[in-house]
């Protein structure tokens, strides 16, 4: 069986298991326990920056959010089409993909990560934000909502459990809480709106509630 290590709370690992959950994956989830020292040897071992989640599938280790999808698109196929077959929707996906992560979740990464004592000075724990670093991470993050805005004035996403589903919905719930999405962005608001609403995506909101008391900048009384 499959096994899969991550945390509830964590948005990568959402990212993972809302395409295991569509096609209703069987899998086993392993939750990693901060401070660990166990769990951080052997995520040593299975990736390069000790990050999860991390498939293991026999004598197979995938890594990385994305990578795990693409996978399980190919060896674990189902009814939701993780990575569409037409080739030019499947283009799109992957772009979606690459925006929602690397200009929405950075972004608000960014925002959670100033509350956190650099571990290169021997330390660790939280801290009063860096105003600075907040308000760049705010500032890409308005500048993404603004693109997403505009581009799905004249474009549809594809058919859902895709691989942007699985990039969206984690990164559109938290960056909400970080930076809400802007009244000018309705489209966007009501994508997000619609991604909680999926069973795949409310089952990994509600397994998270627990751990709210973990997000620095505070989570809302919300979602």
């Amino acid at each position: 069986m499959l096994a899969l290590y991550g945390h509830p709370f964590s948005s990568y690992t959402w990212k993972a298991l809302i395409g295991l959950y569509a096609n209703g994956t069987e899998f086993e989830f392993k939750q990693l326990v901060p401070g660990d020292a166990e769990q951080a040897k052997l995520l040593a071992r299975l990736h390069p920056a000790c990050k999860f989640p991390v498939l293991i599938d026999g004598d197979r280790t995938i890594i990385e959010a994305t990578a795990i999808i693409e996978y399980l698109a190919v060896h674990y196929p189902g009814q939701a089409p993780l990575i569409p077959q037409d080739s030019e929707v499947a283009v799109t996906v992957r772009m979606l993909d690459r925006v929602f992560d690397n200009y929405v979740m950075a972004n608000l990464q960014r925002v959670v990560s100033a509350h956190f004592v650099d571990p290169d000075d021997g330390t660790s724990g939280l801290r009063d934000p860096d105003p600075a670093e907040v308000a760049k991470g705010k500032a890409g993050l308005i500048k993404a909502y603004r693109w997403l805005e505009n581009w799905l004035t004249t474009n549809t996403l594809p058919a859902h459990v895709s691989l942007v589903t699985c990039a969206a919905a984690p990164s559109l719930f938290y960056a909400d809480w970080v930076e809400p999405i802007l009244a000018d962005c309705p489209r966007l608001a009501a994508l997000r709106a619609e991604l909680l609403a999926l069973p795949e995506v409310s089952r990994c909101v509600d397994d998270a509630r627990p751990y709210r008391g973990y997000f620095p900048p505070g989570a809302p009384n919300r979602d």
